[in-house]
């Protein structure tokens, strides 16, 4: 709380002036408790009337007024302004309320309508006072994430998930009592973009995701959320690698390590790997069986599809920030055993191979993806020699740079518009031909355009000049 801004301190004077008092609460609070830097502050203003708040709030610059259920006032983009208000469940849904703003209210009611404890702490930037009636900050020092009204808890079914994506972040325990408070909600009733919101804190936000699917086992959450993470439960790794635990328990560690490998990537390609190595074994409930003595899941990675397919569409990823990450993730599901299968036939495995499957994922990505799977095993650390070990994806993603398709397919030298200057007519062969030198500049038969235009013109030549090209206008 040392360094507080000069516009809160100013709005808290203005507030005062007026015979208020501004108030800083929730996660801001929490997180300077915590020596974390909070991304933004939240402050309510108590004893002013709405009028004069809004005219209060004009003296700072620009007002932006958000929200349709309750007025929220932003001033810039890290401070939201609002009054204290209470919130009465009128229907079924984490949207299900009616609030209302009361300047009147006290502290503790106020307090009273937030989730855990931890939130439910205010500070005073005057008179740097905490004001604590729910025993936040001791719950901090004891790190346990506890209800602060059991009665009203549960009728925010949103906050099972924020249950759990608050644990795994900070490092918490869970009240008893609160962990049988969310068991006993249905979370049925939560649009997808919310549980989306809450899942993605936990994947890219939490130093280790797996404590955070832990906890959305321990509080009911995956049976009602995530069926696709439910029936990895009970399914057994293969035995000769995976000696503990089963495809469930390698899956959270796959995700540990690969939360380790994405921090030098955009977002959108964080949540791509991220997604990846939580759906990177959802094909082996339907594959695996005993065969010859051993567990074994042969064509897991293609199983894998429809239901990593199902488990995207019902949180609605699709397209984030203009990168198809629902395409990605698809694909390096379907793909994340091609690192070790080309590591093991290296001395087969041609550069066109590689262009080729650049194509289809991007094998920076699929590089990660294949190297948490491969760490995320719980086997000893031997045999480094192996295909299937973290050396495979080394050589992997090596052999992607010197060719330059670490992140993308090669683009194609020869463009349509090149073959209509050639001589052909608009027609369907002008795509046939072009896809087909592409073909051979994905194997290095072409390098440049005048070989892929050579390349063209032999197989023009080789038809006799169909597709509405003569011998001569195709020279």
């Amino acid at each position: 709380m040392a360094e507080l801004s000069k516009k809160i301190l100013a709005l808290a004077l203005a507030a005062a002036e007026e015979g208020g008092r501004a108030l800083l609460v929730g996660g801001g609070v929490r997180d300077a408790l915590m020596d974390r830097e909070p991304k933004d502050w939240d402050v309510e203003v108590y004893g002013v009337e709405p009028a004069r708040l809004r005219a209060l709030l004009g003296r700072f610059g620009r007002v932006d007024v958000v929200g349709e259920a309750f007025t929220v006032y932003k001033l810039g983009h890290d401070l939201d302004v609002s009054l204290p208000r209470r919130e009465r469940k009128q229907g079924r849904g984490h949207r299900g309320f009616v609030i209302e703003g009361d300047p009147s209210m006290t502290f503790e009611e106020a307090a009273r309508r937030r989730d855990f404890t931890i939130n439910a702490i205010l500070f005073d930037p005057l008179s740097r006072e905490y004001l604590d009636p729910f025993d936040g900050r001791r719950d901090l020092e004891r790190k346990l994430l506890r209800a602060v009204a059991p009665e009203t808890f549960v009728e925010d079914s949103l906050r099972v998930l924020r249950a759990a994506q608050l644990a795994a972040r900070f490092r918490l325990d869970i009240e008893p009592a609160t962990v049988e408070l969310c068991r006993s909600i249905d979370l049925t009733d939560l649009p997808a973009e919310r549980v989306w919101g809450e899942l993605e804190k936990i994947l890219l936000r939490a130093e280790r995701p797996s404590a955070g699917f832990e906890w959305l086992a321990k509080l009911n959450a995956t049976p009602q959320l995530f069926p696709e993470v439910q029936a990895l439960v009970g399914v057994p790794q293969n035995s000769e690698w995976h000696p503990e635990g089963n495809v469930d328990t390698h899956t959270f560690l796959t995700l540990d390590r690969a939360r380790e490998l994405i921090d030098d990537l955009p977002d959108v390609k964080k949540v791509a790997v991220m997604l990846a190595a939580l759906c990177h074994d959802f094909g082996k409930p339907a594959t695996t069986e005993f065969v010859e003595g051993r567990t074994r899941s042969r064509g897991h990675d293609e199983a894998g599809v429809a239901p990593t397919v199902s488990f995207l569409d019902r949180l609605k990823i699709y397209t984030l920030d203009g990168y198809d990450v629902r395409s990605q993730v698809v694909a390096l599901v379907r793909e994340h055993l091609k690192p070790g299968e080309f590591y093991r036939k290296r001395e087969e495995v041609s550069d066109g191979a590689f262009r080729r499957l650049a194509r289809r994922c991007e094998l920076d990505l699929l590089y990660r993806v294949a190297r948490a799977d491969s760490l995320g095993r719980n086997a000893p650390w031997v045999a480094r020699e192996k295909w299937y070990d973290a050396a495979a994806q080394e050589w992997f993603i090596g052999r992607a740079r010197e060719l330059s398709v670490e992140r993308r397919a090669p683009a194609p030298i020869l463009m349509g518009r090149h073959l209509l200057e050639m001589g052909l007519k608009p027609s369907p062969r002008v795509g046939e031909i072009a896809r087909a030198v592409y073909e051979m500049q994905l194997d290095g038969r072409v390098r440049t355009l005048e070989e892929a235009r050579d390349a063209a013109r032999r197989l023009i030549q080789s038809e006799g000049g169909e597709g509405g090209a003569s011998p001569e206008g195709a020279k």
